[in-house]
């Protein structure tokens, strides 16, 4: 059995938020939301909850400072112990840039393959069908058909009535 979307095109982002809140009142089934600009509420209309990804962030920056102090002070006090100007072997002030580059290094590399993985960016992903006037000056509202139960019509009224300029009728890929 094919799966069916419906994709309502609007003008106004009020108009949208609206939609998304009765098609959830009516237990449709919301797939997404595509906007040439941020839309603001749409978290809250879509159910969406907040990232975790500022605590992937902290695991990689302080996995960073831990291997860069553990890194400096195994390479000048235990592995290859200089003595520099009469310096201690493990001197902490020496170690700070070197730890403070691998604390950034670390939380940029886990945010951005944190990010990747999450949201399935990668160059063998899938893409819907495009949806061009969105880039533009429309925002679509995608809302997936599940079984036969939901009419089609009823919902391209649905979507008609919160102010829909369009609906159009996709398989899902």
């Amino acid at each position: 059995m094919t799966r069916r979307q419906l994709v309502g095109y609007f003008e106004e982002d009020s108009q949208v938020v609206h939609a998304l809140r009765i098609c959830r009142e009516r237990g449709l089934e919301t797939l997404d939301v595509v906007s040439p600009f941020p839309l603001h509420g749409i978290d809250e209309a879509l159910g969406l909850r907040r990232t975790r990804l500022p605590w992937l962030t902290l695991i990689g920056g302080s996995v960073g400072l831990a291997l860069g102090m553990a890194l400096q002070y195994w390479s000048s006090a235990s592995d290859w112990p200089l003595n520099v100007g009469g310096k201690p072997f493990n001197s902490f002030p020496a170690f700070v840039p070197v730890a403070f580059e691998l604390t950034i290094l670390g939380a940029g590399l886990c945010t951005v393959f944190g990010l990747l993985a999450r949201t399935g960016l990668h160059p063998w992903r899938r893409v819907g069908p495009e949806r061009l006037r969105t880039s533009d000056d429309r925002i679509a509202l995608v809302v997936a058909r599940r079984d036969a139960s939901h009419d089609p019509r009823e919902l391209r009224q649905v979507l008609f009535e919160c102010g829909a300029v369009e609906v159009v009728e996709e398989e899902l890929p």
